[in-house]
């Protein structure tokens, strides 16, 4: 059974109540087709905060560890959400990763591939998985900068970039890792020029 219709709306309500948000070129990503959304990373609260700043329906890629967790990890699973083992090139999650770009589905990404708790810090390097999506299929690549912190009545700003080159990137041959980083300056250009107070 997929929750994310009866979900949505509810964690939307949540965000929008616990925190005062401002959404940044939402119209940056396709209505429909394979779309691969990369965001920097600042907490647990990211992945639904993306997911109720656009009108598409979001796939996730969470950590194994997740799954384990009793209730947490069965909701996870109804909520598009699929595991990955973290440091293992997990052949599994990354056929479902590619089958669900290809089928014209929403993918959110987290290039670092890990939380990158210094928000005043330059992102970490990307690890290969953004470029290799990007490299290997026809999914419009859209970054994301989450700027703000967590905390009750505080501002965040989500902004969408437009859609990365992967023309380019392909037409170069360029390696898996070398399109992450190409991918990650995007993201950290949205941030050097959207930091600061909310609207």
């Amino acid at each position: 059974m997929n929750l994310y219709p009866i979900g949505k709306p509810l964690a939307k309500l949540y965000y929008h109540l616990f925190f005062k948000i401002t959404v940044i070129g939402s119209e940056n990503i396709p209505k429909q087709g394979g779309v691969l959304i990369c965001s920097n990373h600042l907490s647990n609260f990211d992945p639904p905060f993306i997911g109720v700043s656009i009108s598409r329906e979001l796939s996730f890629i969470a950590k194994s560890e997740l799954f384990k967790v009793p209730v947490l990890g069965v909701l996870l699973r109804h909520l598009n959400s699929f595991p990955v083992r973290r440091g293992e090139g997990d052949r599994g999650a990354i056929r479902v990763a590619l089958k669900l770009i290809r089928e014209g589905h929403a993918l959110l990404l987290f290039p670092e591939g890990h939380r990158n708790l210094n928000q005043d810090a330059q992102l970490k390097q990307a690890l290969s998985g953004a470029g290799f999506f990007a490299l290997k299929t026809d999914a419009v690549v859209v970054p994301c900068a989450i700027i703000g912190r967590y905390k009750f009545r505080s501002k965040m700003k989500i902004v969408f970039g437009k859609p990365v080159d992967t023309t380019a990137m392909k037409n170069q041959k360029l390696k898996s890792s070398e399109a992450s980083a190409v991918i990650m300056r995007q993201i950290q250009a949205l941030l050097d020029e959207h930091a600061g107070p909310t609207a």
